[in-house]
């Protein structure tokens, strides 16, 4: 199994940053990538960046585009999620996710490993 766990997150006004990290432990070696997805009430979850394991590749929508860098630290099983201009309307739940599938990264569905989630509330 592999286990999940992310810190960080909290309160900032519009334009500032927030850090978000995730942990990833257990059997690692089957991990091919790690998500962040966020959510808000009533809304399913929202792909907001994925990482290859390796680091070496990294893929956002358009939302996130210029403003979120996910990053692994390579001295050990972590990946941080930089938040940069934040808006109101990035208040949401986020969570991160470990996936052993090759492909699908975007889709929540292709992930099997889920972290608690952490609270990200913008305020305007």
């Amino acid at each position: 199994q592999v286990q999940v766990v992310e810190s960080g997150g909290g309160s900032v006004q519009a334009g500032g940053s927030l850090r978000l990290s995730c942990a990833a432990s257990g059997r690692t070696t089957k991990i091919y990538a790690m998500g962040w997805f966020r959510q808000t009430p009533g809304v399913g979850r929202e792909f907001v960046a994925a990482i290859s394991w390796s680091g070496q590749h990294t893929y956002y929508p358009d939302s996130a585009k210029g403003r979120f860098i996910v990053s692994r630290d390579n001295t050990k099983n972590t990946f941080a999620l930089q938040l940069n201009s934040l808006k109101p309307e990035d208040t949401a739940v986020y969570y991160c996710a470990a996936t052993d599938n090759n492909a699908g990264w975007r889709d929540p569905r292709q992930y099997d490993y889920w972290g608690q989630g952490t609270q990200v509330t913008v305020s305007s």
